[in-house]
């Protein structure tokens, strides 16, 4: 059922597992490596089609200084974490409450809430860009960093709704139980037992939820436009002049865009492991 470790194979598949692995890994790093190198070259050598080869010059300081004066990147930058934030805290309290109550309490219609917010996640979502459109415009959300992140709320809480649900159904109900014969109301046993509980799943969500709104760029174009409001994933195409493509600019602004995520992660790696292992080995 469980793939065999490779320590246990014969030595010829220790022997090609030892050779693949590093091809793969370089197959895989190779766009990244591609992005960054493209990211330092001049405009002469991409458009003499210098694309893979060793750069001329090191133009990194020029290129990335560029960037944030021949583009308002900063200003789409600060757009992201308008929208990124709020939905991160939106949607983790929103699924914590979820959780608590469809983990915990046995209601009739349970499952079916339950399902309602896993049904969601099935949905493709291009089908939902026409609808969504008119309903914030209908609204008056349209073209607005806080209509952008009402509808990541509302769209992510259903993974996060089923994500806690089962972290928290998996937590021993001993100690809820024993909170009840304590006296303990129920929205002290949420916040006082269980939240504490919670911290990994909470930290792990944080991450993925970041990643997840940060990365977006297919809602960033349907419900935003203009750089007053557009998030830095949709607004790096401001990087590219009207008739020449300065692929090195769009290259570096990329690299600058990934690092908010990319530090998040690093800051909570520790958290982040334990709160999507745990229970794994139980």
């Amino acid at each position: 059922m469980f793939p065999t470790p490779i320590e246990k194979t014969s030595l010829n598949s220790q022997r090609l597992y030892k050779i693949a692995l590093p091809i793969a890994l370089i197959f895989w790093l190779l766009p990244l490596i591609a992005v960054a190198l493209t990211s330092i070259r001049s405009a002469g050598d991409i458009n003499a089609g210098n694309y893979w080869g060793w750069p001329t010059s090191f133009n990194m300081l020029e290129n990335y200084t560029a960037v944030f004066t021949n583009s308002p990147i900063g200003h789409y930058i600060l757009n992201s974490f308008k929208v990124t934030i709020p939905t991160v805290i939106g949607t983790l309290a929103l699924s914590c409450m979820t959780g608590f109550a469809l983990g915990i309490y046995k209601f009739k219609g349970n499952m079916l809430v339950f399902f309602m917010f896993v049904a969601g996640n099935f949905i493709p979502f291009q089908i939902l860009m026409v609808p969504v459109r008119d309903f914030t415009l209908s609204i008056g959300m349209y073209n607005t960093t806080m209509g952008l992140a009402l509808f990541h709320i509302a769209f992510q809480t259903g993974f996060c709704t089923l994500f806690m649900r089962n972290f928290i159904k998996a937590l021993p109900h001993e100690l809820i139980e024993v909170a009840r014969v304590e006296g303990v109301s129920e929205i002290q046993i949420f916040w006082y037992v269980v939240m504490p509980l919670m911290k990994p799943a909470i930290a792990a969500l944080s991450v993925l939820v970041f990643t997840f709104i940060w990365n977006d760029y297919f809602w960033a174009t349907v419900l935003t436009q203009g750089a007053d409001t557009q998030p830095v994933t949709a607004g790096l195409a401001s990087l590219n002049g009207q008739w020449v493509s300065s692929w090195h600019l769009v290259s570096a602004g990329s690299i600058v865009a990934a690092m908010p995520p990319v530090l998040m992660f690093f800051a909570m790696q520790k958290h982040f492991i334990a709160g999507l292992t745990l229970g794994a080995v139980k």
